[in-house]
């Protein structure tokens, strides 16, 4: 259960959902027809060893029909990974040079992206994660200036992420991805407005939530799911990690009422532009997901 002042390292609480959206990267990785390559993702879960590196396995030794199946957190994660991508594709043509990546968890965007040079990356999250991240890729060499800041969001990270070298007069791109579910209302709104505070003219952000979707899963989910967790001895309970996203501001409104230029799209449109077919069972289970950016004009 969430507390205010809980913390975690990344085999626990929120830190072991990173590792679980890090795997199904992996798998993505491993497909013949993949939308991306995260060649860290693998690396990262291995890391982390236990039941995860028995997960791992298990997929990479799968039938190759059912390795070319998915379901909804999977077709999830590959959406926001293409979608987000792209995003930073584009605003690195675009000339922005400063990136913040909010709760990085076990992003690889700084190692695995093309990034022009002259970019600095600064990645926030709680220090134990970074601290994990860091030894798990001590032999690997990111392609931009890439800055850790360890603290909690719920601290001065502005502050923080000063001190660190941001410059607020410079454009920036901000991503908070998979970031919103694990923050109350009041949390969220902070985060939006402490954003707004630090954002130069032509600063954009890329984020994901969700709207009119259940908390918790339906029983069949709910059961394959802590089978096969079970089955690698990972106690995961996730809807005590998430907070509804249906009782709070739609960022959409939020950055929009703030004057800022709002885009938005949907996973299913994003699978189905880069030739993926989309099953209807998981159609059904992404159209409550939103993909978006926002730019300050």
């Amino acid at each position: 259960m969430r507390t205010d002042d809980d913390s975690w390292d990344i085999t626990e609480s929120v830190g072991a959902t990173a590792v679980g959206v890090a795997a199904m990267r992996a798998a993505e990785t491993r497909r013949e027809d993949a939308l991306f390559q995260d060649p860290y993702a693998a690396k990262l879960v291995e890391a982390v060893g236990g039941g995860w590196s028995t997960i791992l396995r298990a997929q990479a030794t799968a039938d190759p029909v059912r390795n070319r199946e998915y379901g909804r957190f999977g077709g999830m994660m590959t959406a926001r990974t293409v979608y987000i991508d792209e995003f930073f594709g584009s605003v690195a043509a675009a000339g922005v040079r400063q990136i913040v990546i909010l709760a990085s968890g076990l992003d690889a965007r700084a190692y695995r992206l093309e990034w022009p040079s002259g970019t600095v990356i600064f990645e926030l999250d709680q220090p134990k994660v970074l601290e994990f991240k860091a030894g798990a890729l001590a032999g690997d060499l990111p392609a931009a200036d890439r800055r850790e800041i360890a603290i909690d969001l719920r601290q001065d990270w502005p502050k923080a992420l000063r001190e660190s070298g941001f410059d607020p007069e410079l454009p920036t791109a901000w991503l908070a991805e998979g970031l919103l579910r694990y923050l109350p209302e009041e949390a969220q709104v902070r985060l939006f407005e402490n954003i707004a505070q630090l954002s130069a003219v032509g600063s954009t952000i890329a984020l994901n939530t969700g709207q009119g979707q259940q908390r918790t899963l339906n029983p069949e989910i709910r059961a394959a799911r802590e089978k096969m967790l079970a089955q690698a001895g990972i106690r995961l309970d996730l809807d005590n990690l998430w907070y509804s996203e249906d009782d709070r501001t739609d960022p959409r409104d939020w950055f929009t009422g703030h004057g800022w230029k709002v885009a938005a799209t949907d996973p299913v449109a994003v699978l189905t532009d880069h030739g993926r077919q989309v099953p209807e069972e998981v159609r059904e289970g992404l159209s409550h997901h939103i993909l978006m950016t926002a730019t300050r004009p």
